[in-house]
């Protein structure tokens, strides 16, 4: 069986998550809380955004269930969470039913979409804060990961310099 895209795009995605959440783990306190303009909110606060916004795309397909994570969640709930998250993907994909070019009414959203929708969200969205969680990094002197696809794709062994 080939791989889907869209499931190869949000293995990327739960990954750079990790791996930044992971370059995070060692930070101060005061460093995770650190915050600046235009961004969503601190360090700690945008990782827990970012899952919770994952669970709540998941759950579009009956693979999460709520309550998402709260917001001021601690980086080791958090990382469960993410696992919680990868998890799903798996599980989502694994589902030979899902059409998603089904068009559904969203009742907790309030809205009538397509069901591939949540899923490019859930990519656009982590890449997104993840970027304002680099700033905050590189605003303090410190260093982020790479975390674009060509990192992904070398750690997974998709790629190699010959």
């Amino acid at each position: 069986m080939k791989t889907p895209p869209m499931l190869r795009q949000m293995r990327h995605d739960v990954w750079a998550t990790g791996k930044l959440l992971e370059r995070c783990r060692s930070l101060t306190k005061e460093q995770l809380e650190f915050t600046g303009p235009g961004m969503y909110g601190s360090i700690q606060k945008t990782f827990a955004h970012i899952v919770r916004a994952n669970e709540g795309y998941l759950n579009t397909y009956g693979v999460i269930p709520q309550p998402f994570i709260e917001l001021t969640a601690p980086l080791d709930e958090i990382a469960s969470r993410l696992d919680r998250v990868r998890d799903a993907v798996e599980q989502l994909f694994k589902s030979k039913e899902v059409d998603f070019d089904q068009k559904i009414h969203d009742e907790r959203r309030k809205m009538d979409m397509e069901l591939w929708v949540p899923l490019a969200q859930f990519s656009h969205h982590g890449s997104d804060h993840r970027s304002q969680i680099g700033t905050l990094l590189t605003l303090q002197g410190l260093e982020a990961p790479e975390l674009d696809v060509w990192a992904y794709a070398t750690a997974e062994g998709a790629i190699a310099e010959f």
